[in-house]
């Protein structure tokens, strides 16, 4: 992925953004794909040994593609945040022209190729194509309601991270690297960097949703709760609840307060930036697995030895520490008001910690990994606490 950048940065500055990010997102793909087909055989997972192939059952899964398309299409065209978001989503639409056809032209082989070594060729795709052909005896509405909802979940989360992806990979394209002179510049690099790592591989992995190298979505979270705490920490509803209800910062950087006293100063700084790092190593352990609201595999490598959420704890200890001095002001009931809201939004991340281990939990192998933490995990102290203030444990989900 560096050096994609790197090269695109020397070689060709001048092509739209969009399509820079589309070969960014290729190399990260093929960084990830590669070591695991070749060498992990992820394929063996789910594919077995090779039958004769099935046009008509294959036709009935494009079909069914299509219908997916057409779904989220239709929700693009029904919501005025995409139909009015020309300019928010601009990127998103230019990439998605470059994108289709030959999304188009390769899913044919494609899925020929996964349909003849499927252990269930009659999956969710070929049930929704059954579905869109009127011959619905033995189709499953749950199983054609999960595939559809997974597809809100990649219509939903590709445009926003894609968008966030190009607006980080164009800063990091232009920045100027005349302000690395001092701690406060690597600071700021070092943050935007991690957070560019961060959305650049989460932008792949909602598109590259593939049975072939076992990043498939296994189940979508099926309750409302589960969606209305999860989707409420991104735009465009973040925005419009976050700034009137949870807005708990008052603008005063943690670099102003500490700014005379270099022995925190620099501490202070590298331990934000050590917490993003935890955050951005949960990213990668998944690979081509992230996807809010979806199980697509249980990761037990990397940070989630020590914790099931080290994302979730990394990310809201780093907000504590960037916002901190709000809690040595001249007025105390103000930085007590402001300490509760980021604990309010801390109780957000708690929740859709809880609502994910319930959705995991249909899954035997989770609730194993999940006993396994409790009993040998980095936060397994906490299991003294009554389990009306720490949570039911998932292994007793």
């Amino acid at each position: 992925m560096l050096a994609s950048v790197t090269a695109i940065n020397f070689w060709a500055p001048a092509y739209d953004i969009a399509h820079i990010a589309l070969i960014v997102m290729a190399c990260t793909a093929l960084g990830v794909f590669v070591p695991d087909l070749l060498w992990q055989r992820v394929d063996r997972r789910v594919l077995g040994a090779p039958r004769p192939g099935n046009w008509p059952r294959t036709l009935t899964k494009l079909l069914g593609l299509a219908g997916s398309l057409g779904f989220v299409a239709a929700l693009y065209w029904l919501f005025p945040e995409y139909y009015n978001g020309q300019d928010f989503y601009g990127h998103y639409w230019k990439a998605l022209g470059a994108v289709l056809p030959l999304w188009a032209v390769l899913a044919v082989p494609y899925i020929y190729f996964v349909d003849r070594r499927l252990q269930d060729p009659e999956d969710s795709l070929w049930q929704l194509g059954r579905w869109l052909q009127l011959n619905w005896h033995g189709l499953s509405p749950r199983v054609i309601g999960q595939h559809l909802l997974g597809w809100v979940v990649k219509g939903y989360f590709l445009p926003l991270m894609f968008t966030y992806f190009c607006r980080d990979l164009d800063k990091l394209l232009h920045y100027d690297l005349n302000r690395l002179h001092d701690f406060m510049g690597l600071y700021n690099w070092a943050y935007d960097f991690l957070y560019f790592v961060d959305v650049s591989l989460v932008a792949m992995t909602y598109l590259m949703s593939l049975k072939l190298t076992d990043t498939h979505i296994r189940s979508t979270e099926p309750t409302m709760f589960g969606w209305v705490v999860a989707v409420m920490c991104y735009e465009p509803f973040w925005s419009s609840f976050g700034p009137h209800y949870l807005h708990y910062d008052n603008g005063v950087g943690w670099y102003r307060w500490f700014g005379q006293y270099p022995w925190v100063y620099v501490p202070w700084g590298c331990a934000i930036v050590a917490l993003l790092a935890l955050y951005v190593w949960a990213t990668i352990s998944f690979g081509a697995r992230f996807s809010n609201l979806t199980h697509r595999g249980i990761i037990t490598n990397g940070p989630y030895r020590y914790s099931k959420h080290p994302a979730y704890l990394a990310k809201n200890l780093s907000w504590w520490l960037i916002s901190m001095p709000f809690m040595i002001s001249e007025n105390p009931l103000d930085s007590l008001r402001r300490c509760v809201l980021l604990l309010f939004l801390n109780g957000i991340y708690y929740l859709r910690a809880k609502t994910e281990e319930r959705h995991l939990s249909w899954d035997p192998v989770y609730v194993q990994y999940a006993r396994w933490i409790d009993a040998h995990g980095a936060l397994r102290f906490l299991n003294g606490i009554p389990g009306r203030l720490r949570g039911t444990p998932v292994s007793q989900l």
